[in-house]
């Protein structure tokens, strides 16, 4: 691809200004994640980097981001080669949008391919693709398995009909556990299920016909998340002209706690705040990587990397994302190295996530009496040396991540 200097200077393009060098890998997992921009329609609480057909019109295709992808692959794949380390073998490949099932199950082959063509693979690496329901089949399962594909993860939101209109979800209540049965009958032994809580309008009866039918699916992983309206969205605005209630706290975590105990009487745990599964095969090794602290290449319009403290972040628009790979180097919008200070930070509000824990040897000594207080509160245990949030800190971990740090 070629691109001429009046081109470039119309659309923009940002330069590798300020770039900080690449350091060493960190020695611990390294995932790629890969960012599918298409969505068929634009869900009213999403503010995620997508884009429907009609939004790019003729500016961006499956094709030309797929061409920009291999592009970026390869890229990364020489500026890690320069690093003092050996390229880790990536442990997992997270696919994700977007709405990648909209590539069917060729253009989700060819994904795959294009990363096996520039990074080797763990033996027993965990590939997951996101899908819509509404765009699998069982032709489509069959063919991303017999591609490599090990898992995949399917957006459900609710069971309810007024939810998911509420949601802009265009899916029929019964095709997210269609689908789901279907995935498993093409050989995935891992299907999550994503759901939504505390949508305007969803009731109790609503939330516990949506557990019914998560359970009823047979998976092994499920996700659930409370509804955050998002500045910038259709449903912000609703909620900002009276049309919908905002969330409200008290109802979102009676909610949590009745999804908890649902889900916990059915053999299912929650390894992190927003995820419960089957057993620790079950568990979503990528996510595991990033609230670990790993390395992870982020390709795709508008996605993260994050290689040995230093982060960027990719040109959003996918036909100014296509445009920047092709003048060379990694397309990013944006450099930082993380500071010691910030390390930390974050260290800390995802490990304390896990149900695994914090270890407390990794605070510090300013957060000693905020810990006295979380323990006397009953809202952590010390495991094994481990700050631990009980069933009522899992509720309120954002403030007690806040108290720790002071």
């Amino acid at each position: 691809m070629t691109l001429s200097a009046a081109s470039r200077a119309a659309r923009a393009i940002p330069a590798d200004t300020d770039r900080p060098e690449l350091r060493d890998f960190g020695g611990g997992p390294f995932g790629v994640y890969v960012h599918v921009p298409f969505c068929a329609t634009r869900c009213g609480y999403c503010d995620f980097n997508t884009y429907t057909a009609g939004e790019l019109g003729t500016s961006a295709s499956p094709q030309s981001w797929l061409e920009a992808l291999r592009g970026e692959l390869a890229t990364a794949a020489v500026e890690f080669g320069a690093l003092p380390s050996a390229t880790p073998a990536v442990s997992s490949i997270f696919v994700g949008g977007g709405t990648p099932s909209l590539l069917g199950g060729e253009g989700l082959a060819a994904v795959l391919d294009a990363v096996r063509a520039n990074f080797t693979l763990a033996a027993g690496a965990e590939v997951t693709t996101e899908s819509n329901p509404e765009s699998t089949s069982p032709e489509f399962f069959e063919r991303i398995r017999s591609a490599g594909y090990t898992r995949v993860s399917l957006g459900m939101q609710s069971a309810a009909q007024h939810v998911l209109r509420v949601l802009d979800r265009t899916h029929t209540p019964g095709r997210a556990v269609a689908a789901a049965k279907e995935a498993r009958a093409a050989g995935f032994e891992h299907v999550n299920l994503d759901l939504i809580y505390g949508t305007p309008g969803e009731t109790d009866a609503d939330l516990n016909t949506s557990l019914d039918a998560v359970l009823a699916a047979g998976v092994d992983h499920v996700s659930a998340y409370s509804l955050i309206v998002e500045d910038g969205t259709a449903l912000a605005r609703k909620v900002r002209r009276g049309e919908l209630p905002a969330p409200d706290d008290d109802v979102l975590a009676a909610r949590y706690e009745r999804i908890d105990a649902r889900l916990g009487e059915a053999g299912l745990s929650w390894y992190e705040v927003s995820n419960w599964a089957a057993d620790d095969d079950a568990r979503c090794r990528h996510n595991l990587g990033y609230w670990d602290g790993g390395d992870w290449l982020g390709a795709g319009p508008g996605a993260h990397s994050h290689v040995g403290g230093i982060r960027w972040w990719n040109v959003k628009h996918p036909a100014r994302y296509a445009d920047r790979v092709a003048l060379g180097g990694l397309p990013a919008a944006g450099w930082e190295a993380l500071t010691d200070d910030e390390r930390y930070t974050e260290h800390l509000m995802l490990t304390v996530r896990l149900r695994t824990g914090l270890p407390v040897a990794d605070l510090a000594p300013t957060a000693s009496p905020a810990l006295d207080r979380v323990l006397v509160d009953g809202l952590a245990d010390l495991v094994d040396g481990n700050l631990v949030l009980t069933d009522r800190g899992r509720l309120l971990a954002d403030g007690i991540v806040r108290d720790l740090l002071g």
